[in-house]
């Protein structure tokens, strides 16, 4: 084939692979995928898996041999932009907040997919210890080169998915995404330092020697651009101030070093790709957001667009899912969990050793599991270092799709929208040093009942709002009573006597809050209003109000409906308790626990209860034969936040007891009137967190007494 067949030939092969990686780009996200993982999949669509079962031979038609190194030169020179992207976006200023957490994360969850892999590498080795060079000759593949690549293929996290990710559902501010995207910044780190380890030894073919000296000049690269290059490009940094703007002088230095830094390497024996990554950790970072920006925007338009989507080609034609077969099934399976295992455990319990709530350790676990173009990067490193055969390079670029496509539907369940847009609300609020009151509603009716008049039983659920609040700061009860629409008039409007009865109500109402606000604690208002529907009224008030806690008192007769909120105000963002007034003021605080979302909801509510009363903590079990653990797990909880809580013994009876709404019936506390007895249904917080979340929450300024003194 002539020069000009095999620039004609060039030509064409990039628009088609631009044109398709496009398409496959736009059909991944409209499911919810990132754009790469269709481009990957237009790749391998390109090649033997799917263009091949064609007649004719397509991919060899479409992409002859003689035009294929032509193809992987500028695949090479995607990579080597792309991984000074991959350093360029390596942060480490984002472990400030929670460096400890951030460095046991990432390196458990780096050290145990190695471990893995390493171990798997033992079984694999036996059907891929032999490598097919392009001339058809093949040779074996030493062991520790290859078991040592595929720990280090099982290690790497993909920053630039993860973060792309984090963006797409606006979590890059939320406690999660910030501690995700530090611990994938050190995953990176760490990985590639891991990596280039395995390539010096594959390249020094096991020679101690020759890979000490493949270390130590990559070593000493290394702090040749950190402390004589950097400083030099920091420079630029009062340039580009001056300037507005990157000028094209500025991008041809960046160019210039980043050429000559992957020559360095790729001499050294370490790949060209590691020249790119530590020249692009070794930007500037101090006031260059601006410069680092548009240094992004600029190589990554012609990087995505032209030079990586050849990559992807080049690499589906290596890939052929058909010749897989089932002992290749078999294999993917075991890759896929210690791939999967390795990183979500590794993360998950090294979140959780560091009180990390359930859930977002598993969106932690989840989020370090994106492997993306990262993963391809480091195959393609292995199948030209000779110690990835081709069935293995299908299977594990398999594993990276799959890794990849099941982070964000995975993600969606375990840490679902709502969630996100509470802790977004959070962040903004936190940004803008805004502090919102907890807040507790208290509906007092009329007629409220209780065993001193109704007066008196006014004045007690007003005082349990106030109990209920704990020790949060800043506080208010919002006392609220809805009075039953007024008939409409044949003649007059009625309106003087309407004005008269929430006159007379609103008295009565700031009568009470005076007295609840003379305690110090909590602010107190009040709402007197008519309604039709005085459940939908007060749910309206609850919302208006943006309610933590809302009380009603149980209708005419606590056994109907006991256990359930159908009476209760429609308001799920708020915990909701239905309350029985007892005459009984002094004695503990008997909270009864079942573990679920209710029971939280309870210990929330007993122990603020507990903290503003200066009474005694007891946590009981309720009915359900599990719940005896649940209470212990609850009091240890307790105690470890630094709130002195003791188990209920059996019988135990207290002046107010919170129990779930759910439970039918008690197996401690009082079966008399004295006691204060509320039923408590969960928010959406309580039902999205667990036990030491909801503990975590409960301000401590002031120690319940230790009833060991």
């Amino acid at each position: 084939m002539s020069a000009k067949e095999i620039l004609i030939y060039v030509f064409l092969d990039i628009a088609i692979i631009v044109a398709m990686a496009r398409v496959f780009g736009r059909l991944a996200q409209r499911v919810g995928q990132p754009a790469v993982i269709g481009e990957i999949v237009a790749g391998i669509a390109l090649g033997p898996t799917l263009l091949g079962l064609l007649p004719g031979n397509l991919p060899l038609v479409l992409f002859p041999m003689e035009v294929r190194p032509y193809l992987n030169v500028i695949a090479q020179i995607g990579l080597i932009l792309f991984m000074f992207l991959v350093g360029l976006e390596v942060d480490l200023s984002t472990l400030r907040q929670r460096r400890a957490t951030a460095l046991t994360v990432s390196l458990t969850s780096v050290v145990l997919p190695f471990s893995l892999g390493l171990l798997l590498s033992t079984y694999l080795y036996a059907n891929h210890g032999v490598f097919t060079n392009p001339d058809g000759s093949t040779e074996d593949i030493a062991f520790l080169p290859f078991a040592l690549f595929l720990g280090a293929a099982m290690s790497i996290t993909a920053f630039p998915v993860l973060a792309r990710i984090l963006t797409e559902r606006r979590m890059q501010r939320t406690t999660v995404g910030v501690l995700a995207l530090a611990c994938a910044a050190v995953d990176d780190v760490l990985a590639w330092s891991l990596l280039a380890v395995v390539v010096a030894v594959g390249a020094a073919d096991g020679n101690f020697l020759s890979v000490a000296k493949i270390l130590g000049l990559t070593a000493l690269f290394a702090a040749f651009m950190f402390l004589v290059i950097r400083p030099l490009l920091s420079r630029m940094v009062p340039w580009y101030n001056r300037e507005g703007r990157l000028t094209a002088d500025m991008l041809a230095i960046v160019l210039v070093l980043l050429l000559i830094s992957a020559y360095i390497t790729e001499k050294i024996e370490v790949h060209a790709i590691f020249g790119a990554f530590i020249l692009g950790t070794a930007m500037p970072r101090r006031g260059a957001a601006g410069l680092t920006r548009e240094i992004l925007e600029r190589i990554e338009q012609i990087s995505l667009l032209l030079l990586l989507p050849v990559f992807f080609v080049v690499t589906g034609l290596r890939v052929d899912i058909g010749a897989v077969g089932l002992i290749g099934v078999w294999e993917l399976v075991l890759i896929l969990l210690v791939a999967i295992g390795g990183k979500f455990i590794g993360a998950y319990a090294a979140a959780r050793t560091r009180r990390i709530p359930k859930r977002q350790a598993g969106a932690l676990g989840l989020l370090m599991n994106t492997r993306g173009l990262t993963e391809l990067v480091i195959l393609t490193v292995g199948v030209q270092l000779g110690v990835l055969d081709q069935n293995l390079f299908t299977l594990m670029v398999l594993m990276a799709l799959i890794t990849t496509a099941m982070a964000s539907p995975l993600l969606n369940i375990v840490y679902p929208d709502r969630i996100v847009q509470r802790d977004i609300a959070a962040a903004e609020r936190e940004e803008l040093g805004q502090v919102d009151a907890y807040t507790v509603v208290v509906a007092v009716p009329e007629e409220a009942g209780g065993p001193d008049g109704p007066a008196a039983a006014a004045a007690s659920l007003a005082r349990l709002g106030a109990d209920a609040a704990g020790h949060e700061q800043p506080a208010r009860v919002v006392l609220c009573r809805i009075l039953p629409a007024q008939p409409k008039l044949e003649v007059g409007g009625g309106l003087g006597n309407e004005l008269a009865l929430i006159a007379a109500a609103g008295d009565a109402l700031r009568s009470i809050a005076h007295d609840v606000e003379a305690g110090g604690r909590v602010q107190c208002s009040v709402v007197a209003r008519f309604a039709t529907d005085p459940r939908a009224e007060l749910a309206r008030v609850g919302e208006a109000v943006a309610a933590d806690v809302v009380l009603v008192p149980e209708g005419d007769d606590p056994d109907a409906a006991a256990t359930s909120d159908a009476d209760l105000p429609d308001l799920h963002a708020a915990v909701r308790g239905r309350v029985r007034p007892g005459a009984a003021q002094d004695g503990p605080v008997l909270v009864l626990v079942d573990g679920s979302a209710a029971g939280r909801a309870a210990i929330r509510i007993g122990a603020q209860a507990a903290l503003a009363r200066g009474s005694r903590l007891l946590v009981g079990a309720t009915d359900d034969r599990r719940s005896g653990r649940r209470a212990s797990a609850a009091v240890e909880a307790l105690r470890r936040h630094g709130i002195a809580a003791e188990a209920a013994p059996a019988g135990s009876e207290g002046a107010l007891v919170v129990v779930p709404g759910t439970v039918p019936g008690l197996t401690a506390g009082p079966t008399g009137t004295a006691a204060t007895v509320v039923r408590v249904w969960p928010g959406e917080v309580e039902a999205d967190e667990d036990l030491d979340q909801t503990v975590a929450r409960i301000v401590v300024d002031a120690r319940v007494p230790d009833p060991a003194t």
